[in-house]
């Protein structure tokens, strides 16, 4: 099989995994310190994939790159994912979704302005307009706009993580390319876990923490299978596709988080389904036409 057709399938996997990552998040957070549970979740997931390399003999990056991966780790992990999980806590997630839904937009326009970066084109610009909108009309019913200071933290905290994740996958596609790209993954997840638990022994998020079997079985899903699974996925996504068509998971995850609902907790499945699905599929349509 072709690393691009292997890059397309690791893209999906991405799709299909960071779809139901934002429910785990929700639960985990019942009993779990945000940035407790981040701290938690990518430190093992980084420490179990760089154990896994070194016992299988495989070359783990050099301590020359150390300082990249770190730099990747915080923009990737601790604002990428860090504001994501902060957000939702006082974000309702229909509107979370589509504040994350931005994403596409920050990186690409970031790429854009790269020297040898994907040009920012009509069609693609908008193909990235009509699938946001897709989303819009997707979560429209449950968005719940607030006036209060925990809400608007919550919507600064997802555009830092737009843009965190946007910076950090830019620098990602160009860095240590001929590295190994789970090991490099692993390290990311590793720094960027430590951050994350700096912030929460800065804010004594320890003395808050307990568990109950459904907040500690999320906390497992989205470590070993979001974080083990989506990040390293995503991380070869990214080394083998365009950014633009990497980009077009944002877009994906909501649509399938909202059928995941409809399949496995017999939420209705009504026109405004079909309709957002079908506008997002052309938004991706467009942009995938010229990436």
């Amino acid at each position: 099989m072709s690393p691009t057709r292997r890059a397309y399938l690791a893209w999906i996997a991405v799709c299909l995994i960071w779809g139901t990552t934002y429910l785990g998040i929700r639960v985990a957070l019942e009993t779990i310190p945000p940035f407790l549970m981040g701290a938690w979740r990518w430190i093992v997931a980084g420490v179990l994939i760089i154990a896994i390399l070194a016992v299988r003999g495989e070359r783990l990056p050099p301590v020359r790159l150390w300082g990249s991966l770190a730099l990747l780790g915080i923009l990737l992990i601790g604002f990428g994912n860090g504001g994501v999980v902060w957000a939702e806590r006082t974000v309702p997630s229909g509107l979370t979704a589509v504040l994350i839904a931005m994403s596409p937009f920050w990186m690409v326009g970031i790429e854009a302005f790269m020297p040898d970066g994907d040009p920012l084109t009509v069609r693609r610009f908008a193909g990235l307009l009509i699938g946001f909108a897709g989303i819009v009309v997707l979560v429209w019913p449950e968005i719940r706009v607030g006036g209060t200071d925990g809400f608007i933290s919550g919507v600064i905290a997802a555009q830092l993580a737009c843009l965190g994740w946007a910076v950090g996958s830019t620098y990602a596609r160009r860095h240590g390319r001929e590295e190994n790209v789970l090991a490099t993954a692993a390290f990311e997840m590793l720094f960027g876990g430590v951050v994350m638990l700096a912030v929460a022994l800065v804010r004594h998020e320890p003395s808050a923490l307990t568990f109950t079997a459904r907040t500690a079985t999320a906390l497992a899903y989205l470590t070993f299978v979001g974080a083990v699974g989506g990040f390293s996925a995503y991380a070869y996504a990214l080394k083998h596709l365009p950014i633009a068509t990497v980009s077009l998971y944002a877009y994906v995850n909501p649509v399938i988080a909202v059928v995941l609902g409809t399949l496995i907790l017999s939420e209705p499945l009504n026109a405004r389904l079909g309709v957002a699905a079908g506008i997002v599929l052309a938004g991706m349509a467009l942009v995938r036409h010229e990436a």
